[in-house]
């Protein structure tokens, strides 16, 4: 896989007003992230709610992303939900033939919160043995329904097979994050920061780019913040501060409050979830969507149009 360093959306799945898949809005909502440069897609993950998702539904979710993004941007999918690992070997063996570019596992998948890495380990050994050999890997430490914080020791462990290319790190912790860095270095794995507010100090400590929820807001900001914060360091630090207190928009209904920003960029046209109930969502939380996309057009216009 071309592995680019960048910003990588964590994509959000659209619903039409019948609870299903919406594949018009799905294609605008890709020419969108690629307007906006992205250097990659991350379908099929917490964010396209993919608990909520059928198997067919994942697959053929991911197979649409890659098909439409093909020869602009690379895509990479997650998607095993299943508790059991022969049915994780039949999501994930299904998820490769899609065409896309590497696979993720969820890290929580591969063992129960109360158990070991060596358990972990172990199931990830089984897994490897079952799923295709050609398909570039990577993991994903998804919050739902526990977070498993990989440590510097087992990524390590993992960066040094050579087939795990991609990790997208949500420990939100500046040391965590460095220890990784440090572990995996010379190895050809990428660390992906999920946390916006200490993504600018990571940068610095060298991972690779930013994977997480606020790319469904402004990416374009977050894509400035990547291309320049070496030349401009400045300027992007206060980019950096506006982004960490912009992301406290998260602790809202989300992913509804990301598909209302999104209505209001003229991308979709309702913001009805499968995992939050969208009649939750107030005409305040609306009112501070509305202020957030100002603000983020504000801060890129003073920022040169996101170049």
């Amino acid at each position: 896989m071309n592995n680019p360093n960048g910003i990588w959306p964590t994509m959000i799945t659209p619903f039409t007003r019948e609870n299903e898949i919406d594949y018009g809005a799905l294609e605008r909502l890709i020419e969108w992230y690629a307007g906006k440069q992205v250097d990659g897609l991350f379908a099929v993950c917490q964010s396209s709610e993919m608990f909520f998702l059928s198997l067919e539904e994942r697959v053929k979710l991911a197979a649409f992303v890659k098909e439409k993004a093909a020869g602009r941007v690379p895509v990479i999918a997650s998607g095993h939900i299943s508790d059991s690992l022969d049915e994780q070997a039949e999501e994930l063996t299904a998820m490769a033939g899609t065409g896309i570019d590497a696979l993720i596992l969820i890290s929580n998948r591969l063992a129960k919160e109360e158990e070991s890495d060596e358990v972990w380990m172990g199931n990830l050994e089984k897994l490897l043995a079952r799923i295709p050999e050609d398909i570039p890997l990577g993991f994903y430490e998804c919050p739902y329904p526990y977070k498993r914080i990989l440590s510097p020791g087992l990524l390590k462990t993992c960066a040094e097979t050579g087939r795990f290319l991609f990790l997208k790190d949500t420990s939100c912790d500046i040391g965590n994050i460095k220890a990784k860095a440090e572990a995996v270095q010379g190895t050809p794995l990428n660390i992906y920061n999920a946390n916006s507010a200490t993504l600018y100090e990571t940068l610095r400590l060298g991972v690779g780019g930013y994977s997480g929820i606020m790319a469904n807001f402004h990416p374009e900001l977050y894509v400035w913040l990547h291309r320049n914060w070496r030349e401009k360091p400045q300027e992007a630090e206060r980019l950096s501060d506006f982004l960490s207190i912009a992301s406290l928009i998260e602790k809202q209904l989300y992913p509804v409050n990301a598909k209302y920003y999104l209505m209001l960029e003229g991308v979709l046209d309702n913001y009805h979830c499968r995992s939050k109930d969208h009649g939750d969502f107030t005409a305040t939380n609306k009112l501070e969507v509305e202020q957030l996309q100002r603000l983020s057009r504000a801060w890129l216009e003073s920022y040169g149009g996101g170049q």
